[in-house]
């Protein structure tokens, strides 16, 4: 049996609004931590986005933040790393410790108010949200029950195609050649 052939990887998605694809995972240094989880867990390569400062609503109040994604592949599911270079409050803000730590699992919604009212209803208020390049992007607090926050990020057009690309560069990935890979106009970088 190969690994692609495991049952694992057979299972068929959960019906309706629960597909998770995404772990999210907070970190101190989004180079050193991608350069990490490609030495010791094989996955990669990630792809670093520029640096961002978005504005954001956190807890009731209108606010930015600072921060930069990695994402790469690992068979059926999508790491994001994500370092925070401001000292405001946020949502990535909030688990205690530093070092890299589980933030969060991503699910993919395209209805997303209707998402955000479903949580609610089920005792899950939404923490933060932002709107970033025409999507919604909101965490709902299941910290309490689960130990981290769901995302809901909005089905736009093109999205699902930009984790596809990822998807697909990252089964096609060697393993070896520039797992760190730094996005840029023209393509990429490497640190």
């Amino acid at each position: 049996m190969t690994m692609h052939e495991h049952p694992m990887f057979e299972q068929a998605w959960p019906e309706g609004g629960y597909r998770m694809f995404q772990v999210g995972v907070v970190v101190d240094d989004i180079l050193n931590a991608c350069a990490d989880f490609a030495r010791v867990f094989g996955m990669g390569p990630f792809h670093v986005f520029p640096r961002i400062e978005t504005a954001c609503w956190y807890r009731g109040t209108d606010t930015a933040v600072d921060l930069q994604i990695a994402v790469a592949q690992a068979g059926p599911v999508q790491f994001e790393l994500i370092e925070q270079f401001c000292d405001r409050p946020s949502v990535y803000r909030e688990l205690a410790g530093s070092g890299t730590r589980i933030h969060q699992l991503c699910t993919i919604t395209s209805e997303y108010q209707a998402k955000k009212a479903w949580y609610e209803a089920r005792g899950y208020p939404l923490v933060s949200e932002m709107f970033v390049r025409g999507q919604h992007v909101g965490f709902v607090d299941t910290l309490a029950d689960f130990g981290f926050y769901t995302e809901l990020a909005e089905d736009v057009p093109g999205f699902v195609d930009g984790l596809t690309r990822v998807a697909r560069t990252c089964a096609d990935w060697d393993g070896v050649t520039d797992p760190v890979r730094i996005l840029t106009k023209e393509g990429y970088r490497t640190p």
